[in-house]
């Protein structure tokens, strides 16, 4: 069984940082993507920066520039360092790994 897991959320002001990590484990097949997906209030989920099977980042244009995604200290974890936030990128956090969703994290930016 697949397990993924967030941390890191919080509650910021705009222009501020945060770093989100997402470390997944289980028994998994060969190598696998990972993304992260957010969902704002009152809007579906939608993906925001995945790295790919051969570590490839990917990136929507909202967040290119600020957002940056990357392996963490092993295999099993991506980071999502998160610069120069803005209101407009409050909304609850999810990884998605190896068909698996984890539980989310909330992202709140406000003055």
């Amino acid at each position: 069984q697949v397990q993924v897991v967030e941390s890191g959320g919080g509650s910021v002001q705009p222009g501020e940082s945060l770093r989100l990590s997402c470390t997944v484990s289980g028994s998994i097949d060969g190598p696998y993507a990972m993304a992260w997906h957010r969902q704002r209030p009152g809007n579906e989920r939608g993906v925001v920066a995945l790295m790919t099977k051969d570590g490839r980042p990917i990136y929507v244009d909202s967040v290119k520039g600020r957002f940056t995604i990357s392996k963490g200290n092993s295999n099993n974890t991506v980071d999502l360092q998160m610069n120069n936030l803005k209101v407009e990128d409050t909304a609850v956090y999810y990884c998605f790994a190896a068909g698996n969703w984890g539980q989310g994290i909330q992202v709140t930016v406000s003055s």
